[in-house]
């Protein structure tokens, strides 16, 4: 057996570590295409996840991918299309974004990454845009069984764009593995 990887012996010390200024904010509010997208991270028995934290990956609104550097320090108005949201004492998270725009025919998407305690490593997943026309035709989820592609789909509310993250049982989220990824 190999050593742990720093992201299997993480712990939960995300609020000392890691949030900084601006880290969930990707575009100002006022700005004109701003859309908020936040959730709540629950565990297995639906209960609030008070010490995860959520990081957004995603393309520019024209599917091209950022290239700016600068992630770590906001000059409010370099888009990076990279975030990061500690949640709550309620597990909710919240991002003020822009939509996604497509990189190809595939639908467009957020990348998200889940760090909370209990986890061997990090977990990947995905949030498609509910109105997008190109869902049906999606790779991704047209290879899931429908009943499983819900949880993948972000669902408008008075807020913008609600997610919630569900870490393992029934309404468990759909996770990701990519190449070279450990299984979990």
């Amino acid at each position: 057996m190999s050593a742990p990887t720093p992201g299997q012996t993480v712990g939960p010390f995300f609020g000392y570590a890691l949030p900084y200024q601006g880290d969930n904010t990707l575009v100002p509010a006022g700005h004109p295409d701003a859309i908020r997208l936040h959730g709540l991270v629950l565990d297995g028995h639906g209960e609030p996840v008070p010490d995860a934290l959520v990081e957004l990956w995603q393309t520019a609104p024209d599917g091209s991918v950022p290239q700016a550097a600068g992630s770590l320090h906001r000059d409010g108005w370099t888009f990076t299309g990279w975030g990061r949201a500690a949640t709550d004492a309620t597990g909710h998270y919240s991002f003020t974004t822009v939509r996604p725009g497509s990189a190809g025919s595939a639908a467009p998407f957020f990348a998200i990454t889940v760090f909370a305690r209990g986890l061997l490593d990090r977990l990947f997943t995905r949030v498609y845009l509910p109105d997008d026309e190109r869902l049906a035709a999606d790779p991704l989820l047209s290879s899931l069984p429908p009943e499983r592609r819900a949880s993948l789909i972000g669902q408008p509310d008075a807020n913008g764009l609600r997610f919630d993250v569900v870490l393992q049982g029934e309404n468990e989220t759909v996770f990701l593995r990519y190449p070279g990824h450990p299984a979990r």
